[in-house]
């Protein structure tokens, strides 16, 4: 038995050298893989790795982007060079083309049931100035008991709908249809429109008491009030509406608020005639 031990140990091993071989083989081909890209990496003594790139390489990189800024330099200044001068663009007139009209528009001016029977009497006193002078459109929707205007292709002035609907406006609030006409003549007149309590709060016989003393016997004190300060003057129970320009509006209305907060008629009078006064001497 131990003869035969003693062999086995001497004879060498058949399959001890494949393995020397294979490992070499392994390490040539990774010499020759590393060889082809760079050099092999040496390690520092700190155990980081280092990579040499070679410097064949990079001066390759460099002369190739030298070129290249070459190459960028002439094509600038090519781009640099002056360009020729040409004649301003000629565009064509805006009356040439075709100009789009702006949408018609429309207004709707409702009109209270006890103005329904005035304004069929002088309907024809009412079309006929929004047609001929502004050049809009009119028609009286009973249905909606409203007047609607549009403009049209013969309104000419901007603010003709505006002037348009203050005149229907003023007509269905009270005003005579000659005295709302110069609304459309004239551009400095107004509407101005406030109720009593607004003023002061009265009630019962005080609020017919303030009435009256707006009015006057037989409109008196109203009359006297319009032909001083140049306005016009509906009484609606206890809303006012004042026609006129900004200037006369102030001068009624102060008047009227001095009648209501209880000043005789004599004393808002003997103010009137101070204001007239006035007024002629800066018209002269």
């Amino acid at each position: 038995m131990v003869i035969a031990l003693a062999m086995v140990v001497s004879t060498p091993s058949a399959h001890s050298i494949p393995p020397t071989s294979a490992k070499a083989r392994k390490n040539r081909r990774k010499i020759v893989r590393k060889g082809v890209t760079a050099k092999i990496p040496s390690q520092t003594a700190d155990g980081d790795q280092e990579m040499d790139i070679p410097e064949a390489s990079t001066s390759n990189i460099t002369d190739q982007l030298e070129v290249d800024h070459g190459e960028d330099d002439e094509d600038i200044l090519i781009d640099a060079e002056p360009m020729e001068t040409t004649a301003a663009p000629v565009f064509p007139a805006v009356g040439d083309t075709g100009v789009t009209r702006l949408k018609s528009e429309t207004r709707r001016i409702p009109i209270p049931p006890h103005r329904m029977t005035p304004i069929k009497k002088d309907w024809v006193n009412i079309f006929g100035p929004l047609t001929e002078i502004l050049g809009l459109q009119v028609r009286m929707n009973v249905q909606r008991r409203c007047v609607e205007i549009r403009t049209s292709k013969e309104t000419k002035d901007v603010g003709a709908l505006q002037k348009g609907a203050d005149f229907v406006k003023a007509y269905a609030l009270g005003f005579d249809v000659n005295d709302a006409i110069a609304l459309l003549r004239l551009d400095d007149l107004y509407l101005d429109s406030f109720e009593i309590k607004d003023v002061k709060t009265l009630h019962g016989d005080h609020l017919s008491r303030a009435i009256g003393r707006i009015a006057g016997q037989d409109g008196k004190t109203k009359f006297t009030i319009e032909n001083a300060s140049r306005t016009r003057i509906v009484l609606a129970d206890t809303k006012i509406h004042i026609m006129g320009s900004f200037q006369n509006i102030k001068i009624a209305r102060d008047a009227i608020v001095s009648l209501i907060l209880g000043s005789p008629p004599g004393k808002v009078y003997a103010g009137l005639r101070t204001v007239s006064s006035r007024m002629r001497q800066r018209a002269l």
